[in-house]
């Protein structure tokens, strides 16, 4: 009768309408792994893009570095082979700042400004420059300097290097001895990064 048939499409919608809610709740449980997904791909490629950043502040901070000391030895070329033999420095190795300071107040003879120099510098790389609550902020990460050029600091090509830390491993592919015996770079010095600056310094002129 008419009951019956009322009843049946009753029935029969509720069960297109089941059907309808359990479609929606498999369509939202796909749409949230995909967007699960898609928040993982962000986070990633903003790790990468942090640690790219990262790498190219310390480049330019350590080619930046290296122009203005090959700077202060043109200006103090008298004293090429001072800074030529100094070895490698970084991480505090050229101690407390030297005597006299070389400022306006403070006249210095060219041995005497290169030490002030060398020690300007190494402050720069270790990031003592930058300080909060007395720690370093700036720098390179365990970085290392070194100079090289021709013998008794005669007129030729200086070469300032620069090598420090990086965030990731890499193909080393520079043979130069720059830190290479620190330890700092890994065991192939995978994660060492390295610049080097040439410049050609005459001492007469």
């Amino acid at each position: 009768g008419p009951e019956l048939q009322l009843t049946v499409r009753r029935l029969t919608g509720m069960r297109d309408l089941m059907r309808q809610n359990g479609f929606s709740l498999l369509e939202l449980l796909v749409a949230l792994v995909v967007f699960s997904i898609g928040l993982l791909a962000v986070a990633g490629l903003q790790t990468v893009s942090k640690q790219a950043n990262f790498e190219g502040l310390q480049r330019t901070t350590a080619t930046q570095i290296a122009h203005g000391l090959l700077e202060d030895m043109r200006m103090n070329a008298d004293a090429l082979n001072v800074y030529r033999t100094v070895g490698e420095i970084g991480a505090g190795s050229r101690g407390g700042e030297p005597v006299p300071n070389c400022n306006a107040a403070a006249e210095c003879t060219a041995v005497q400004k290169a030490a002030h120099d060398l020690w300007f510098w190494e402050q720069a790389i270790d990031g003592n420059m930058e300080t909060n609550n007395g720690a370093g902020t700036g720098g390179l990460v365990l970085p290392a300097l070194c100079i090289d050029g021709p013998a008794v600091g005669g007129a030729g090509i200086y070469r300032v290097t620069i090598v420090w830390r990086g965030t990731a491993s890499i193909r080393n592919v520079s043979n130069n001895a720059c830190g290479a015996a620190s330890g700092n770079y890994g065991a192939n010095l995978e994660f060492r990064r390295i610049i080097q600056v040439p410049t050609y310094i005459d001492p007469s002129i």
